[in-house]
């Protein structure tokens, strides 16, 4: 017997963007969101603002959105991390389809609809935007896209990958995933998502690479140098765990 196919309006997606010290643009760019989905996305669909840590005020307005939209969330942690952020979000969400973009907004939304939809209609577990793919474009400076490309290619000879663009801040993924995949994850930060990533390769789960436009926000405060650093690491430790499971 053929199940009944599910109409879109009953399937649920959680945007999540996690936060911190962004009080100064916060409330544009949960707007921004908002309208998106309004006219873009036919499920039904929640943004949930993930603070860790915050101590500019994040926090306060935060609140006030998810007292003021009732499609708004807030939650609060006191310890900092995007990958803590992630974790908490999407395993205590109750969405079919959880996903994340940065506050900052660098990467299109219009390609959020197409992470979503090879989650819902195509029978991917994990979809991920991509900077690095021929279709992509990209506007950042020298030295970010040097180190990303680097990066990207010490994944592939490290750990043997096959998807483009380990770091990109703009994902989706099946509530499969999230209950099996994200409790293996061991990193609470940046290297987060590269783990997501190679986990779900390596254990066959099927990850979508979608291609898009980003653009570098000028205000980023990331130390790239740093993250980067960690995420060397976070590569030899994943490495080294892989070749024991071997």
């Amino acid at each position: 017997m053929q199940r009944t196919p599910i109409p879109p309006e009953k399937k649920t997606v959680d945007v999540v963007i996690p936060v911190l010290n962004e009080a100064h643009v916060l409330e544009k760019s949960v707007q921004t969101v908002r309208a998106f989905l309004k006219t873009s996305l036919p499920y039904q669909w929640r943004v949930v603002i993930v603070d860790n840590g915050s101590s500019d005020g994040t926090d306060e307005i935060g609140r006030r959105l998810a007292a003021e939209l009732p499609d708004v969330q807030f939650v609060h942690l006191h310890q900092r991390g995007r990958g803590r952020a992630l974790r908490h979000a999407w395993t205590q969400s109750d969405a079919d389809v959880v996903s994340y973009t940065d506050v900052d907004l660098s990467t299109e939304l219009p390609a959020l609809p197409k992470l979503i939809d090879a989650i819902f209609n195509d029978g991917y577990d994990v979809a991920t935007g991509s900077r690095l793919m021929k279709e992509s474009k990209t506007v950042r400076g020298y030295k970010r896209e040097f180190i990303s490309r680097a990066y990207n290619v010490m994944i592939k000879a490290v750990l043997f990958t096959s998807f483009s663009d380990a770091q990109c801040g703009f994902k989706a993924v099946s509530r499969r995933a999230v209950n099996e995949i994200v409790p293996q994850i061991k990193d609470q930060s940046w290297f987060f998502d590269t783990e997501l990533l190679v986990l779900a390769e390596k254990q066959g789960y099927r990850v979508k690479d979608v291609p898009v436009l980003w653009i570098e926000d000028d205000d980023s405060r990331v130390k790239i140098v740093k993250t980067a650093g960690d995420d060397i690491k976070g590569v030899f430790r994943l490495r080294w765990a892989l070749w024991r499971n071997l």
